[in-house]
């Protein structure tokens, strides 16, 4: 069986995940080929169809078994939604930083200058100067782009995760929460 990592005795490594990735990186070396069939725009000669039965096959077959080993991925994926969302509440707020960026460019700051606005609150969150929503509250320069009520809102975890039944649905992990 697995032993595991080589360095960390502790980690699983995620083998078929791995696979997948290399197979990836496979079918992205075959469109230098695909793309150099496409020397002459008006007319072909015999050249295009020897790299075509090469690569056309091999193509599909790859991404035939890439998706079967990314069906075995997922069925085996188990998902715990309480370790999650614990995951998530250890940020203090941190993980809508992005968020908070792009909402204080699209209220016409510069985006360097959104960037040191966001950065400056979140060291003070790591700090223990509190959760990032409340600390963003206390910037008066951060209030006048942006209003507590449009940071609670930008920093609603539930609004964030609105489809994720129909996405856990639609990977057939439904049933597993």
């Amino acid at each position: 069986g697995q032993k595991g990592s080589s360095a960390m005795p502790h980690k699983k490594n995620p083998i078929l995940t791995e696979r997948i990735t290399g197979m990836a990186r496979l079918l992205r070396g075959n469109l230098v080929a695909a793309l150099e069939n496409v020397a002459l725009w008006h007319e072909r000669d015999i050249s295009h169809s020897s790299v075509e039965r090469v690569i056309l096959p091999d193509a599909t077959i790859t991404v035939y078994y890439m998706l079967t080993k990314m069906h075995q991925v997922i069925q085996g994926m188990v998902v715990h939604p309480d370790r999650m969302e614990k995951n998530l509440n250890l940020t203090n707020g941190l993980i809508f930083s992005q968020a908070v960026l792009l909402s204080l460019v699209e209220k016409g700051i510069s985006r360097e200058d959104a960037y040191r606005l966001v950065q400056r609150n979140a060291m003070k969150v790591w700090e223990g100067a509190g959760d990032f929503p409340s600390v963003l509250k206390q910037d008066e320069e951060v209030l006048q782009y942006v209003s507590a009520e449009e940071i609670d809102r930008i920093c609603n975890l539930q609004h964030r995760l609105r489809n994720i039944d129909r996405i856990f649905e639609r990977l057939g992990l439904l049933n597993n929460r």
